[in-house]
């Protein structure tokens, strides 16, 4: 009867460590690749950052207060355009829906297209503002000289009453920038580099 020689000890313990270590190197990818969802998500829902909300209805109740909301606009380089709010700024009543409307105007001789980023300030006021309709994270793309009527809808949160710490606040700017964003036929065109 042939008796087995013991597994090494140290053999056993190597073969743990490069195990954990494996495992820790795919839970770090993988936190790698869900880290800009989640902090997309993460932003979406508290407002961190000046993320608006988003909302898919108007708010119940109206309040007397009121807040003026400014509009920005602007263009990233290389973007051709002409970019601007119709209004600098409106006063809102809380829970008040409005609709406002930017104007694109494509100034180059060819097709461009764009996409819209957007924030408020202050950023603590981005969990109050929240966005029924917007043009933003949309592509847009525009025909040499073509003009473009864009609406955002949005109202302030009437919650926003019950924060103490927003009791001085009067003032919230919505911003916008437009990026160019690469077109797929201009892409095949140039082979895709």
């Amino acid at each position: 009867m042939s008796r087995r020689p013991a597994a090494n000890p140290a053999r056993r313990r190597d073969i743990g460590i490069a195990l954990a270590c494996g495992a820790f190197v795919g839970l770090m990818v993988g936190a790698a690749y869900a880290a800009v969802p989640l902090y997309d998500w993460f932003c979406r829902v508290t407002g961190f950052g000046g993320t608006p909300q988003v909302a898919t209805a108007a708010p119940g109740e109206v309040l007397d207060r009121r807040i003026t909301v400014r509009f920005d606009a602007n263009i990233g380089r290389g973007l051709p355009w002409r970019f601007e709010p119709e209004v600098n700024s409106v006063n809102v009543r809380l829970g008040e829906v409005v609709t406002i409307y930017y104007t694109i105007t494509n100034q180059a001789a060819r097709e461009t297209s764009g996409t819209a980023a957007y924030n408020v300030a202050p950023a603590q006021t981005g969990a109050y503002f929240g966005k029924i309709d917007c043009f933003c994270f949309t592509e847009q793309r525009l025909a040499a000289g073509e003009r473009r009527e864009m609406a955002v809808v949005f109202f302030v949160d009437p919650k926003l009453a019950e924060d103490r710490d927003q009791d001085s606040l009067n003032t919230i700017t919505l911003s916008y920038t437009f990026y160019p964003t690469r077109s797929p036929a201009t892409a095949a065109a140039s082979g895709g580099s």
